[in-house]
């Protein structure tokens, strides 16, 4: 995929893919069989994906960046975007910055590099290719992940499975009502199912 500059006629959506838009897991789910397979994992998808995307590929430019390998991001990304989605830009794991986790180390007292050290989405990547931060929407489950980018950053609830999940239509009715702000960074996004 490639980079293009920055449209003022639409804001960049970054969105995330495990636990934000699908499942994965190593079993399968005891109630229901998986959507697909991929790399020995059973994947499912949010309820109201493909309406999700459908919308949100009219009215914002897309790009998925997800702390997934990179070979997973692409094949996971080529399967559920409609074949019409222009995505901007496709990012696993070699794109995220791995740091220290400061708040899982103040909880347990002692340094693992295994746990106490997360991939994070620095959104200050994107101004090198010409995007403007005041113009870009990130959307991940997990807060810590997109930590250094609040004021862009929108945090759905985890998904893992559920059959009866409204997360992503109240999700896009939010999404909606940004579409057209000048300066993303300045509107409150904390409590956004209240404004959906």
């Amino acid at each position: 995929m490639t980079m293009s500059s920055d449209s003022p006629n639409q804001i960049l959506l970054i969105l995330d893919l495990d636990e934000t838009l699908v499942h994965a897991r190593s079993t399968p789910l005891p109630d229901r069989p998986a959507d697909f397979e991929l790399f020995d994992y059973h994947i499912y998808l949010r309820p109201h994906l493909a309406a999700f995307l459908r919308e949100v590929n009219r009215h914002f430019k897309l790009a998925v960046w997800s702390s997934a390998s990179d070979d997973y991001v692409t094949e996971i990304t080529r399967r559920i975007f409609p074949p019409d989605a222009s995505l901007e830009f496709v990012w696993g794991r070699s794109r995220c910055t791995y740091c220290f986790n400061h708040a899982a180390f103040e909880e347990t007292g002692y340094t693992d590099y295994h746990s106490h050290y997360d991939y994070v989405k620095v959104l200050k990547k994107l101004k090198r290719h010409g995007y403007r931060l005041e113009r870009v929407l990130i959307v991940d489950d997990t807060p810590h992940k997109a930590k250094r980018n609040f004021g862009n950053a929108i945090y759905p609830t985890e998904y893992t499975g559920q059959l009866h999940d409204n997360e992503l239509p109240q999700l896009l009715a939010y999404l909606l009502t940004l579409k057209d702000a000048a300066n993303v960074r300045q509107l409150e996004k904390r409590g956004w199912r209240d404004h959906s």
